[in-house]
C-alpha cells in the first residue's frame, strides 16, 4: 500500500510540473492527477477526478498568477 502513496505522489508532482497554460489544461491535469492517487489511495475515482479537476481549475487564482 505505501508503495502505492509514493507512486501517486510521484505522479502528482510530475503533473504539477506540467502545469497547463489556461483554466481547462489545468483542470485536465488536476482531474486525471486526482482521479490516480484516488484510486491508488483506494478512494472514489470520480470524486479525485472532481477535487483535482476544480483545484486545477482555480489554483492560478488562489495563487494570484
Amino acid at each position: 500500500m505505501q508503495y502505492k502513496t509514493w507512486m501517486a505522489g510521484l505522479f502528482v508532482m510530475a503533473a504539477l510540473a506540467a502545469c497547463g497554460d489556461n483554466d481547462f489544461e489545468r483542470g485536465l491535469t488536476g482531474a486525471a492527477a486526482g482521479a490516480v492517487v484516488a484510486e491508488a489511495t483506494d478512494n472514489d475515482p470520480l470524486v479525485g477526478a472532481a477535487v483535482g479537476g476544480t483545484a486545477g481549475v482555480f489554483s492560478d487564482d488562489i495563487l494570484g498568477r
